[in-house]
């Protein structure tokens, strides 16, 4: 038998969606893969999470899980090739932004705005973009918490533990600095693949 998943509580203030169904659909798909929660989701209901590691295709599956189990209203980009009929509809309301990257230019300014004027927004970002091995991390997450002013919460995929590490939830008040911290914190979360990560740390050890 599966072991109860132990969900944390949420402030009033998090955005919202969703209903028992799908509560209950995503607790049975974390509860079937084995995956518990660790830490405490902040208060906020404004803030931009940064998901990672991101190497498979099941980071999607077990980030929509946490979101249908929280009935979290989450915002996150994704590439247009994946808004098509009819699965575009659950996509845009699921919170999906198609984004294709060759015209991705304004993207951050238009975020950043809509998180201004917005009174909740949780805005879920994988910093690597990619599921293969890059560095340096595109700093976009940052430059978009920073400006829109609102605190960056990391969240970690940790597939050794089978844990969604809910990690610190800070302020931006200076982009280099919070991206080393950035880096810190997920180069203690195993990826599914960790071959395809790549950290400042790894990279210092390297040089």
């Amino acid at each position: 038998m599966a072991e109860p998943l132990d969900i944390p509580s949420l402030s009033p203030a998090i955005p919202r969606l969703g209903n028992r169904f799908s509560a209950w659909l995503g607790r049975t798909v974390l509860q079937r893969l084995g995956w518990q929660f660790e830490g405490q989701f902040p208060t906020h209901g404004k803030m931009v999470i940064a998901v990672a590691p991101h190497t498979s295709n099941w980071d999607f599956v077990l980030g929509l899980a946490v979101a249908f189990t929280l009935r979290l209203k989450i915002t996150f980009f994704g590439k247009h090739t994946l808004f098509f009929p009819p699965f575009d509809r659950l996509m845009r309301r699921w919170g999906g932004i198609p984004i294709e990257r060759s015209r991705a230019h304004g993207v951050v300014e238009q975020i950043v705005a809509n998180m201004k004027s917005a009174e909740q927004m949780l805005l879920c970002i994988a910093p690597e973009g990619t599921r293969s091995p890059v560095f340096p991390w595109k700093t976009g997450f940052v430059h978009i918490a920073h400006a829109a002013d609102v605190p960056l919460f990391l969240v970690g995929l940790d597939y050794q533990r089978k844990k969604v590490v809910l990690g610190p939830c800070e302020p931006v008040v200076d982009v280099v600095q919070s991206m080393q911290q950035v880096y810190a914190f997920f180069a203690r979360v195993p990826a599914k693949y960790p071959a395809n990560v790549i950290t400042s740390v790894e990279k210092e050890i390297d040089s």
